[in-house]
């Protein structure tokens, strides 16, 4: 029996500071999964050694680090606009075909494919940092040993354990869309077309080969390790470190981690986002930044995004901690 099959009773027995039950006996992942999941993790960070051992001496090209800043734009806003605020809360409604744009960039990213993620997404919401959660780092309990291993067990442990997330539960409605469909058996190619790319654009801008295998390790597989990790973070670090200004459901520990703000698209104002998770913008208050928000507005103005749905002024602050409150004058930690 999988964690996202236990018997409700067990869930709402859970006191907040215990291992969840099950933990125990949790199975590791297949082996071809093992080993699939640890290429594409290990991998980025030979290629970073290997990039730094090139550069030694003249330094990193500037193409190879504009290429990098445009893939990581291009592809961590797929995934934070496309899979999550769109596909998987439905923060606006877009054109068919920007549905699609955004979700093969998303795909680009190395997350998985859409349908996969926006299902493993939803149950995160569905059970937040108690039994049933896939990768909440409280699933070892609240004592330091528990902390630690949890925090690695959110990070990237959980995608090495047999614990399936069924789309048919909950992504139906990615599952009747023909063209998510599409670009979910699509991903494979998606993840070829974002190392092959920057290849290809190296090689044609420097004019030499050599240029072409730099600008696939930096902006290739060097961007994929810094925004896997960034989006990671957001499920680890952004549960545990930081502040907690709004309201959330009960056990739910999200987070909001300033630091991360603008590598993650303002993903990283997690608490914001799980107080209010349709919401379109996830950085509430004044002077956070949000770009994924920025982007969104665009959308709306072009007429290409509709039914946006922004912060209602007056339910935030409904939802706003009291300065009575331990948790709203503390920052979060282990």
């Amino acid at each position: 029996m999988t964690v996202s099959e236990q018997p409700v009773r067990r869930r709402e027995d859970y006191d907040g500071v215990s291992p969840f039950p099950g933990t125990v006996e949790h199975a590791p992942a297949g082996r071809a999964q093992r080993w699939l999941t640890g290429t594409i993790v290990v991998v980025p960070f030979v290629a970073l050694g290997l990039g730094v051992w090139l550069a030694w001496g003249h330094g990193v090209a500037l193409t190879d680090l504009l290429l990098a800043a445009v893939f990581y734009v291009v592809t961590g806003l797929g995934t934070t606009v496309g899979f999550h605020r769109l596909l998987t809360h439905g923060s606006f409604t877009a054109r068919p075909w920007l549905r699609v744009v955004l979700a093969v960039a998303g795909s680009m990213s190395f997350q998985g494919n859409v349908i996969d993620w926006v299902a493993t997404h939803r149950r995160h919401h569905a059970f937040t940092d108690r039994p049933g959660d896939p990768h909440s780092p409280y699933r070892y309990g609240t004592s330091l040993y528990g902390q630690l291993r949890g925090l690695a067990h959110a990070h990237l442990g959980w995608m090495f354990t047999d614990d399936p997330t069924p789309a048919s539960r909950y992504a139906p409605d990615l599952l009747a869309d023909p063209a998510m469909v599409r670009v979910a058996r699509a991903f494979p190619a998606l993840c070829a077309v974002s190392l092959g790319l920057p290849f290809l654009a190296g090689w044609a801008i420097s004019g030499s080969l050599f240029g072409g295998i730099t600008a696939f390790l930096w902006a290739g597989l060097v961007r994929v390790a810094l925004l896997q990790h960034v989006t990671w973070s957001v499920n680890s670090l952004c549960h545990v470190v930081g502040s907690r200004p709004f309201t959330t459901r009960r056990h739910d520990r999200s987070t909001n981690l300033w630091p991360l703000a603008l590598l993650s698209f303002g993903e990283s104002w997690h608490n914001g986002h799980h107080s209010e998770p349709t919401c379109a913008r996830h950085g509430l208050d004044r002077y956070q930044i949000d770009p994924a928000a920025g982007l969104i507005r665009i959308f709306e103005r072009l007429g290409w995004a509709t039914d946006v749905r922004w912060a209602d002024h007056d339910r935030i602050e409904g939802r706003r901690r009291t300065d009575a409150s331990p948790e709203a004058r503390a920052p979060a930690g282990l």
